[in-house]
């Protein structure tokens, strides 16, 4: 491989550091939590785009609720039920009624000004009360006169043919319904039919029979309009009317459309669909609206039209009772004059009884009547063709929104943001509908958001929960509790490779420990190793420092990291003095058992060197083993300050650095000493105290007399450094008497040196 000049290393540097990083990141929790929130997303897309019924139930009984809010406002509008209710069949006998009664109720109505009458009823069987089919069924009967009977039924009036004569003097409408079984009947087409557009044959779906009335019916009538609800209302409830039905060649209206059209005196229809003029290309074929006389409907892609309900009334109902009784006909008249007149039944032996979104139980007709009602007062609810794709994109950006911010704010804003969406999405939706009356789903975009956030937080949870795990396993023996939480809540501490830091680092060591090992047994120093190590430990994690490691009878340990510890050198330093003080109460204790073996130092003592400074720490090692430690020049000068303290007869030494660092700790300077790979001395100082020491008078004192003591040393005035030893020695606690020996010696060391200039002088 060529090898890179000077000018392509640096891009190549920067491409090598931004793939390490892309891998991080492909291994990161947050990595997962999007790929669980792409995944969640997906599978609630397509389960959305496939719209499965239970999808579909639920976003219908959201519109349901809608119409129970607010349902369509009540208005005086010229449509009538002519009802076949209980009171007419106890007073005219049970359905089915002889077709004269239905002729005399015909004419009546016509006589009474009704404008059209619509018959949600089909008659698709003559009529058993004829006279003449009576005279079919009398058959070879041996009965007296039986020629002259059978042609005196005969003679008479047949009962189907009067009520087509009475249709032929009032304006009626039939119904019919399509079935899914293959016959050859099919009704008379009575609407003529205009389409702007794709045809309305080349949409809907072809239906392959039917159940009509008559032929003789059917051509009296003035008009034939399908009966059938909407196929898609699988639950029982009536939201949708089909408004057009096709046979794959021929279209029929509703009977509600029919009725419309019948009134108005309107030959024909006008269906416009896409490909009209002037409309966008969708690129699907769909019918868009209609229009009957001076009336426009909406219609969904595949001709049905949404059902806007209001509250079923008493006064939208009139009984056969009351309109076939002479001394009602004033009464009749003013209810039903010029109005559209629907004939079915509420009988409840009649089984034509549907559901409605507003909780009531309606006859059949009564939803053709409300379809006729919400036309004439131009009143409807729609559901755009766009509002699938919209729901679907909405679905997919709310998702993405929660999961973002679950990534970026954390689960508890997110839950709360959840809240807001789906309130959102119901405020959004109710004003569409009630200002617009546009249905557009608000709870299937909410949910998926809820369940988008349930399992990008689950994901969360458990690379948490694991990466809590792993820092328990993997710095539980080394950090003080306190600090483990915290890294529990930040276990991006942890992660391979390091980071620069300012830290304060210990080094603690037993002195003399190599005769110590000798008088022990390997099971006698291990546990020796472990009473002394033990409470030292604690009292590192007590002021929040972290174990690096333990080297024999050694301690390694830092403040700073993996968490931040503002006053990591104080700390640092009252950890130092803990430890003396535990040392101090297991010699006490003979914790060690040595004064009761009798030998010749019963006593144990530490040494202890502590420096601050900018150092690399992170985990170090390989992906699968490693420890979390620190590096630096930091951390080999405080080895070779605990190593120096033996020098200065101190068990507690610190640099300059940390004496700047934490200036309210009780430090006396013990000198200076030159490390390894330094161009200048390294000053160094006694640990005497804490903040609470420091603040004594005799902290201050002995400060005071310590410094003349620095100053009679520099001025090399032995005199007046020996006076000011002893001075030192009368105010400063036993733990310092090593250091003053220390001074002491330097003071005669400087006395000897006066004393052998003065004997060459002479």
């Amino acid at each position: 491989m060529r090898r890179l000049n000077a000018s392509t290393q640096p891009i190549w540097n920067g491409l090598l550091r931004g793939r390490a990083r892309l891998r991080r990141w492909m291994r990161s929790k947050s990595m997962r939590a999007v790929a669980a929130a792409l995944l969640t997303l997906l599978a609630l897309t397509a389960l959305r785009a496939y719209d499965p019924r239970l999808v579909h139930e639920t976003k219908e009984r959201a519109f349901d609720a809608y119409q129970r809010l607010s349902p369509r406002p009540h208005a005086d509008l010229p449509v009538r039920i002519v009802d076949i209710d209980e009171a007419s069949l106890a007073a005219f006998g049970q359905w089915p009624w002889p077709r004269t009664r239905l002729a005399a109720l015909t004419k009546r109505l016509g006589d009474l000004g009704a404008g059209v009458v619509a018959y949600d009823i089909i008659f698709s069987e003559p009529d058993r009360t004829t006279p003449g089919r009576l005279a079919t069924e009398l058959g070879d009967a041996d009965l007296p006169d039986r020629d002259l009977t059978v042609a005196l039924l005969k003679s008479l009036p047949d009962h189907d043919a009067s009520f087509a004569q009475a249709m032929q003097k009032t304006p009626t409408v039939l119904g019919f319904a399509a079935i899914r079984l293959a016959n050859a009947t099919r009704p008379s087409v009575k609407a003529g039919l205009a389409a702007v557009g794709v045809t309305p044959a080349a949409v809907l779906p072809p239906f392959r029979g039917a159940v009509s009335n008559l032929p003789l019916l059917d051509e009296a009538a003035a008009g034939i309009g399908a009966i059938n609800l909407s196929a898609r209302d699988r639950s029982g409830v009536v939201r949708r009317l089909p408004m057009l039905m096709s046979d794959g060649a021929r279209v029929y209206p509703s009977l509600a459309i029919e009725a419309l059209r019948v009134v108005q005196n309107q030959k024909g229809i006008v269906v416009r669909g896409t490909g009209a003029s002037g409309d966008a290309d969708t690129g699907r074929a769909a019918l868009l609206d209609m229009r009957v006389g001076q009336f426009k409907l909406p219609l969904t892609h595949d001709g049905e039209a949404w059902v806007y309900f209001n509250r079923d009334r008493p006064d939208r109902y009139v009984s056969v009772k009351d309109v076939l009784d002479p001394a009602k006909e004033a009464e009749m008249r003013e209810q039903l004059e010029g109005m559209i007149v629907l004939v079915g039944t509420s009988a409840a032996g009649l089984l034509d009884a549907r559901a409605t979104p507003l909780g009531q139980v309606v006859p059949g007709v009564a939803i053709q009547a409300q379809m006729i009602e919400q036309i004439i007062a131009q009143d409807f609810i729609e559901r755009p063709d766009w509002a699938d794709g919209f729901e679907i994109v909405l679905t997919l950006l709310l998702g993405s929104l929660v999961a973002a911010l679950l990534l970026i704010a954390g689960a508890r804003f997110s839950l709360i943001a959840c809240g807001v969406v789906f309130l959102a999405a119901i405020g959004g939706s109710w004003i569409a509908f009630s200002q617009f009356r546009l249905l557009i789903d608000p709870v299937y975009p909410s949910l998926a958001t809820l369940l988008t956030y349930v399992a990008v937080e689950r994901v969360l949870h458990m690379a948490s929960d694991r990466e809590k795990r792993f820092a328990r396993q993997a710095f539980g023996q080394y950090l003080a509790p306190e600090l483990l939480a915290k890294l529990e809540q930040a276990p991006d501490a942890m992660r391979l490779g390091g980071e620069t830091r300012d830290l304060s680092v210990m080094f603690m060591d037993v002195r003399g420990f190599t005769p110590i090992s000798e008088t022990l047994s390997a099971t006698e120093l291990v546990d020796f190793i472990n009473t002394l190590l033990s409470p030292l430990s604690d009292a590192i994690q007590d002021e929040l420092g972290t174990i690096d490691k333990y080297i024999g009878d050694s301690i390694m340990a830092f403040w700073n990291a993996p968490v931040d510890v503002p006053d990591h050198a104080a700390r640092a330093c009252r950890a130092a003095l803990k430890m003396r003080a535990v040392v101090e109460q297991l010699n006490d204790a003979d914790a060690f058992g040595f004064a009761a073996r009798g030998l010749a130092d019963p006593v144990v003592r530490i040494g202890v060197g502590i420096n601050t400074g900018a150092a690399c720490v992170g985990n170090m090692g390989s992906a699968k083993r490693f420890n979390y430690s620190a590096m630096g020049d930091v951390v080999n000068v405080a080895a070779r300050i605990e190593s120096a303290s033996k020098s200065f007869g101190t068990d507690l030494l610190v640099s300059e650095d940390v004496a700047r660092a934490a200036p309210n700790i009780a430090l006396l300077e013990a000198g200076e000493i030159m490390l390894k790979g330094k161009s200048r001395p390294t000053r160094l100082y006694a640990l005497a105290g804490d903040e609470t020491f420091a603040a004594t008078a005799q902290c201050a004192e002995l400060k005071r007399r310590h410094r003349l003591l620095l100053e009679a040393l520099a001025a090399a005035d032995a005199t007046a450094a020996a006076d000011a030893v002893a001075a030192c020695r009368t105010a400063a606690p036993p733990t310092l008497a090593g250091l003053y020996d220390h001074f002491a010696e330097r003071v005669g060391a400087i006395g000897g040196v006066q004393a052998t200039a003065a004997m060459r002088a002479r």
